[in-house]
């Protein structure tokens, strides 16, 4: 939003310097842009009047005139077609510098001297006409400043607004906002008494609103007689100050009223209207409209128009239509003052791909009580510049406007949260200098009527950031936050994701993301009976695709489909693994989320090395129990057990199931060939399947330092012939856990069977370190600590030592 000081001064007493008050406007929310003085560079540019037209003695397209600036008289060479004796027109004088960087000085133009330059509009930066020199008004005194004489020098300020601000998209809004921190009202041009009865009867013409939704309010008035021509210089110079283009006078007052206002305003040509009807309707199907910029655009029927009794003659709140356009030849308009749905003006914008101001506005939500002021104020005008009379009475449709809602303030409340002492006298002070009624309730609460231009104030909140705006940003006294000194408490199982997702890739792995949406085909292709647990699933209402039709159980079949297709774009040496949620029924609404950890692996041992190097060898399950250990020395597990067990997807005796104490937290094994080959894959494939869940709820074992010995260690083998039932990993633990402080390690080198062991029997060859803390030990020491060891684990497991 684009507006002068000047400008603004016409409604609010203001004294403040350019740079203050757009410090303040930014701290009341406004954030101002750019502060710009205008025309500064005009100092050596003078009101001039023409004296003498001569010819060119040697140019037809240039004359010479002599000009009178003040006392002096200058001769000066032009080629304007407009240059004539007694018109009052711009100089610019030797050493002046134009905002262009065209310097002027004394010049020979085909032989004849020119003491300066005679400048059109578009020469001063005022506006792009250069057709020819500025034709100044007879008033205007020769040889003044002309930047003084026209009132141009002005500061142009201006400001970025958020959407929720429309009632800011007019200088009498800002001003408005200017008055919440000068003390000072606003002076409007209009007030409520000014306002003519509106009531739609004796009048020459017709409106017709289809939907209030769509319109909530339409003011329209016929004024006749208008002469159209151009603009005088003041509502010129206010258009030109902000950018806009001067048109003609009945176009440049409803573009100032808008500016003024915030409210767009439309002026038709009445007699171009069929039937002298309006009706504002959506658009019917194939319709099109050639709009004010000439171009044709197909209009669907979610648009909203503005029509006469034949045909659309203009898009509402966006664009005029070119068959009822204001022209010379005019003399009756109708003028039309309205408030439109936001919505469809937004919409109908972006399908058109046309943005205008008058859309930028409605957008956003203009006030529908603007609708009758801004058309007043723009009658008013246009009967004192364009000659017209405007015909008693005129429509003013409001059946849409909604009273105005009332909100609750609560004074406590709103100091605390602000943290500042307010009593109710002082919020209703604040709140009615933006023009904001509040009257007290009780002595803690004040009953707020939100105005009709503050379309963003819903909630009790808002009020309070009203008055914190208010009151002044850099006014709310800083406090510090109360801060423990405590370290927040984590989320175990998002931690546990992270460390995975972190070490997975390190063992070798690549990360999978599937969706949660499978095919129930998956249960089918896995072998599983019809009563498996897996197979209770959520399904989808409207699944994606056929394929997506339900909730996954467990994570296999995707990581599985993975492979599948690597392996058909030749890509055979694989390690996958993917970290999600399944998603398991439960008797209430929601299904329990499940975390786990589905992996892969097949192909090659090292598919990333060179075979001369590290050879061809395939991937096992040894690899796979590596990975698993990995991860459990990562997350600090200790105690895991890995006991053969009959998975359902392994083949039999290659499947390890994995328990820490009683708790099964998952398992590890060779994929059946024909499960496999349901998912078209040809080669062996080792998975893993862990529950995350269940991790995430056991405790790590605790980290404790324990300084290095300096002393040596000895290694001592323990041979011992058991049953084949016996195994090999409570032997280990049993040794571990005999508390014999100077066992450092138990490790298993062998297992042999065959003769002379008996059938049914397996010989176990284990290493014992030794170390001390405290000395070297000797043979006595630890053949001591050996014999019990030893003498332990036979009777433990009935078995005697090997031959």
């Amino acid at each position: 939003m684009k507006f002068t000081l000047d400008w603004l001064q016409q409604y609010i007493d203001i004294d403040l310097p350019p740079g203050d008050l757009a410090d303040r406007l930014t701290m009341a929310g406004l954030e101002v842009d750019a502060v710009d003085s205008l025309f500064e560079d005009l100092e050596g540019v003078k009101v001039a009047k023409i004296v003498e037209v001569l010819p060119h003695p040697n140019a037809d397209k240039l004359v010479l005139c002599d000009i009178e600036v003040g006392n002096e008289t200058k001769r000066v060479v032009c080629g304007a077609p407009n240059a004539r004796v007694g018109m009052l027109t711009g100089i610019a004088l030797p050493g002046t510098e134009l905002q262009s960087g065209m310097k002027i000085g004394m010049s020979k133009i085909r032989g004849e001297v020119s003491e300066g330059m005679l400048c059109s509009e578009k020469d001063l930066d005022i506006s792009e006409d250069h057709a020819g020199i500025m034709d100044l008004p007879e008033e205007l005194q020769s040889g003044s400043s002309l930047g003084e004489a026209l009132d141009l020098q002005d500061t142009l300020i201006e400001v970025d607004l958020t959407p929720n601000r429309p009632d800011c998209t007019s200088v009498m809004g800002i001003a408005r906002e200017a008055g919440s921190f000068v003390g000072n009202k606003i002076k409007e041009p209009v007030t409520p008494e000014d306002l003519p009865a509106l009531t739609g009867e004796n009048i020459p013409f017709s409106i017709t609103v289809e939907s209030s939704d769509d319109c909530p309010r339409y003011a329209a008035r016929l004024l006749q007689n208008v002469t159209i021509g151009p603009s005088p210089w003041w509502l010129r110079r206010r258009l030109l100050s902000v950018g806009l283009r001067p048109i003609n006078n009945v176009v440049d007052i409803t573009n100032f009223v808008m500016l003024e206002y915030g409210q767009p305003l439309h002026a038709f040509d009445f007699k171009k209207l069929a039937q002298s009807s309006i009706i504002i309707r959506r658009a019917k199907e194939g319709e099109k409209i050639t709009t004010l910029d000439g171009t044709v655009r197909d209009l669907d029927t979610e648009m909203l128009l503005i029509c006469d009794a034949e045909k659309p003659v203009a898009v509402a709140g966006v664009m005029g239509g070119e068959n009822s356009e204001v022209g010379d030849a005019t003399t009756e308009i109708l003028l039309e003052s309205a408030c439109f749905n936001p919505i469809s003006i937004r919409r109908s914008a972006r399908v058109l791909g046309l943005g205008t101001d008058a859309s930028y506005r409605f957008e956003r939500g203009v006030d529908p009580e603007l609708a009758p002021k801004a058309m007043e104020r723009a009658v008013q005008l246009l009967c004192e510049v364009a000659g017209a009379q405007v015909v008693d009475g005129g429509v003013d449709y409001c059946e849409g406007v909604k009273a105005s809602p009332e909100l609750t303030l609560r004074v406590a409340r709103t100091a605390d949260l602000l943290g500042v002492e307010l009593d109710a006298e002082k919020t209703i002070s604040l709140l009615d200098s933006i023009d904001i009624s509040a009257v007290k309730k009780d002595e803690d609460t004040l009953v707020v009527t939100i105005p009709s231009f503050r379309v963003d104030l819903e909630r009790e909140i808002d009020l309070v950031e009203e008055i914190a705006r208010l009151i002044g940003y850099n006014e709310i006294p800083t406090s510090l936050p109360m801060v423990p000194m405590s370290f927040p408490e984590q989320d175990k199982e998002r931690n546990l994701h992270k460390k995975l997702a972190t070490l997975m890739p390190a063992l070798g792995f690549y990360e999978a993301i599937n969706y949660s949406f499978v095919a129930p085909k998956h249960f089918d292709m896995l072998g599983l009976h019809d009563e498996h647990a897996a197979r209770t699933c959520v399904k989808l209402l409207n699944p994606l695709a056929d394929d997506q039709g339900v909730m996954r159980t467990m994570l296999l079949p995707g990581i599985l489909e993975n492979v599948r297709r690597n392996i058909n774009h030749q890509n055979v040496d694989l390690r996958l693994f993917e970290i999600g949620k399944v998603f398991l029924p439960t008797n209430v609404e929601q299904p329990h989320e499940n975390l786990r950890l589905s992996a892969v692996m097949t192909g090659r041992r090292h598919p990333q090395s060179p075979v001369v190097h590290f050879g061809s060898d395939n991937s096992d399950l040894q690899d796979m129990k590596g990975v698993v250990s990995a991860i459990f020395d990562e997350l600090d597990l200790l105690h895991v057990s890995m006991e053969a067990n009959d998975g359902e997807f392994a083949i039999p005796g290659a499947c390890l199931q994995l328990s820490i104490g009683e708790q099964v937290v998952g398992e590890f094994g060779e994929l059946n060939a024909s499960l496999a080959a349901e998912f078209g894959i040809k080669q062996k494939v080792f998975y893993l399947d862990l529950d995350l869940e269940v991790l995430t709820g056991l405790p790590a074992t605790e980290q404790q330092f324990q300084p290095l010995s300096k002393f040596p260690s000895v290694r001592w083998d323990l041979a011992i012939v058991v049953g084949e039932e016996v195994a090999v990993g409570d032997l280990l633990s049993t040794i571990e856990e005999a508390g014999e402080s100077l066992v450092e390690k138990v490790e298993l080198f062998d297992i042999y069977r065959g003769k002379p062991i008996d059938d049914g029997q397996k010989s176990v060859a284990l290493t014992v370190t030794y170390r001390s803390t405290e000395k070297t030990l000797d043979d006595k020491t630890v053949d001591k600590v050996h014999s019990k060891l030893t003498k332990l684990v036979l009777e433990k497991f009935q078995g005697k030592m090997r031959d």
